[in-house]
């Protein structure tokens, strides 16, 4: 009679595993990689965008209109990689929708990318 309820030692990728119901711990740093580069860009163009506002609607200077467009389009970057993440590490809905909104306020991107970071790389061993 053969016993079949031999237990193994865990293997390496036991110890890296990403709690259940989450994405592989490789898929979640890449995914992180890319909503922190997002959150700063974003941020940098809202910046740049709040400069050319106060510019152009505080002291009547002729301002480029294409940083708005391209902040525009760098926000909806954002929008897509933050959710990607936020799928990913399965935040709640109060976090993701936070972490959307802090790409339109200045200098907010920067304290939450830097909290939400942390926060995983704790959370995932990254």
């Amino acid at each position: 009679m053969t016993d079949n309820n031999t237990t193994t030692a865990p293997s390496l990728d036991d110890a890296t595993a990403a709690p259940a119901g989450s994405a592989p711990t490789a898929k979640i740093a890449s995914a992180l990689q890319r909503y922190r580069v997002l959150a700063w860009v974003t941020g940098l163009w809202l910046l740049l965008l709040t400069v050319e506002m106060i510019a152009k609607y505080g002291f009547g200077v002729d301002t480029p209109s294409w940083i708005a467009v391209v902040h525009g389009w760098v926000y909806f970057a954002y929008l897509l990689v933050t959710a990607d993440l936020a799928v990913k590490v399965r935040w709640p809905i109060g976090r993701t929708v936070g972490t959307l909104i802090a790409g339109t306020i200045p200098l907010l991107s920067f304290f939450v990318e830097h909290r939400n970071a942390k926060d995983v790389k704790q959370q995932y061993s990254l």
